[in-house]
């Protein structure tokens, strides 16, 4: 039933998926590593040829589209999260407020990630934690601390704020959380968590509970 529903999700968005209009992919340029977000495959075909295959994000766009270009050719666009049909499998796109969150090639031995453009801040972040691999593993340990920090302070002050409307401590009761901080550290935290995600979606990781404090400090 479980496989019978995530296919069902995977074609709804293969049906929003429109055939591209053949415009060439734009070179990444070096003022748009927050704007913008390239990343790269190489497939080999049915006729054993080899051929890259792009995507190209756009972020703060209004209407929220990718779009997948085939050796530079544009061949297909769709609305986020999206589902590009590619030769033996699929490629998944999502997005989160702080960047990319997906970026897979999905067949049925399983899904791998592509490869970031170089000038891009996820091609950036990639070659920094090549060339300094402890460095980069120390910032997103800390990253990830920040965010469940923020979920063990802030949870229970999200949770006293929704008790004291007036519905809710009627019919439900009211909270009254054991952490109470000042507002000068609830704003450190609420900047720390920002980078700390905008940190984890450059590594392009998510994970339910380490990534879910977000969106209590996005309310």
């Amino acid at each position: 039933m479980f496989r019978s529903y995530r296919r069902w999700k995977r074609n709804r968005k293969i049906n929003k998926v429109k055939e591209g209009d053949g415009h060439q992919l734009k070179p990444f340029r070096f003022w748009q590593p927050l704007t913008r977000s390239i990343f790269y495959m190489k497939l080999i075909e049915k006729n054993e040829e080899a051929h890259v295959y792009a995507v190209n994000v756009h972020f703060f766009s209004e209407d929220e589209t990718t779009e997948l270009y085939r050796d530079g050719t544009h061949i297909a666009t769709s609305s986020l999260p999206a589902t590009f049909p590619v030769p033996g499998g699929v490629i998944e796109v999502a997005t989160s407020d702080y960047g990319i969150s997906r970026m897979d090639y999905v067949t049925r031995d399983g899904a791998r990630q592509l490869q970031p453009d170089k000038r891009s801040a996820e091609g950036l972040r990639l070659r920094f934690d090549q060339r300094f691999p402890l460095i980069s593993a120390s910032i997103g340990a800390c990253a990830i601390a920040i965010l469940l920090l923020s979920i063990f302070l802030g949870l229970p002050q999200l949770l006293e704020g929704l008790t004291q409307i007036p519905w809710v401590a009627e019919h439900i009761g009211t909270f009254q959380s054991p952490v109470t901080l000042p507002n000068w550290l609830n704003t450190t935290l609420i900047i720390l968590s920002v980078f700390a995600a905008m940190e984890r979606a450059l590594t392009l990781k998510n994970h339910w509970l380490i990534d879910m404090e977000t969106s209590y400090w996005d309310e």
